[in-house]
């Protein structure tokens, strides 16, 4: 496993459907080695802090293997970064990590917290409205990672796993438990282990809890 494109970006005024909007989701790779903080990249920033980076937001992975099926879906080549990611990643698929999962990339150390929810600016970015339910749709969401161990990173460095979760919650079950109206036996056990996942943070346990209780009523 290893990152197979380092993408940073700072905010930038875009026009969109009449109005100007700033985003920070235009990302671009980048050769040099980059300091990894406990918020961000260096050169790397965010437009909506209230949505966007934090702690637990401090990067957006996602995998190079799922190129391949947005460029067969939308019938374009796609240049590394373009769904708004720092690390774009090979042999590390959503499938596989599992939230609160550790990993050792260069000299820092990250911890997987969340799936990635779209919002409408990646829409902009693709000039397409639908774009934001389609990426939902395909269950091709990534995951955020937060900082444990500052340190630099690089195109090309290895990722190695420190540690697995004990919950073992893939991404893509917490994506599925997010969309689901209705929780059956199975749903429920899933979301009792959600809340059992140190990394998740508390507004997502809170979303889940108020599902659990509305859910057994």
């Amino acid at each position: 496993m290893k990152i197979a494109s380092l993408n940073v970006g700072l905010p930038r005024e875009v026009r969109w459907h009449g109005s100007v909007v700033t985003t920070g989701i235009f990302k671009e790779p980048v050769e040099r080695r980059v300091a990894l903080r406990i918020l961000n990249l260096e050169g790397d920033g965010q437009a909506d802090l209230t949505v966007h980076g934090g702690g637990y937001k401090a990067v957006y992975s996602y995998a190079v293997e799922h190129y391949a099926y947005w460029k067969k879906e939308l019938g374009r080549e796609l240049p590394m970064g373009m769904f708004g990611e720092n690390f774009t990643t090979e042999g590390l698929l959503d499938s596989e990590v599992n939230l609160g999962d550790r990993f050792r990339v260069g000299s820092a150390e990250v911890v997987v917290t969340q799936p990635r929810l779209p919002c409408y600016k990646l829409g902009i970015r693709f000039g397409a409205d639908d774009m934001v339910k389609r990426f939902l749709a395909s269950g091709r969401t990534g995951f955020y990672l937060a900082v444990e161990r500052e340190g630099e990173v690089g195109a090309g460095d290895e990722i190695a796993v420190i540690e697995r979760d004990r919950c073992a919650v893939p991404v893509p079950a917490i994506v599925r438990l997010y969309v689901t109206k209705q929780y059956g036996a199975e749903e429920l056990a899933l979301a009792e282990r959600v809340m059992e996942v140190d990394a998740l943070p508390e507004s997502w346990k809170s979303y889940f809890r108020e599902r659990l209780l509305k859910n057994r009523v």
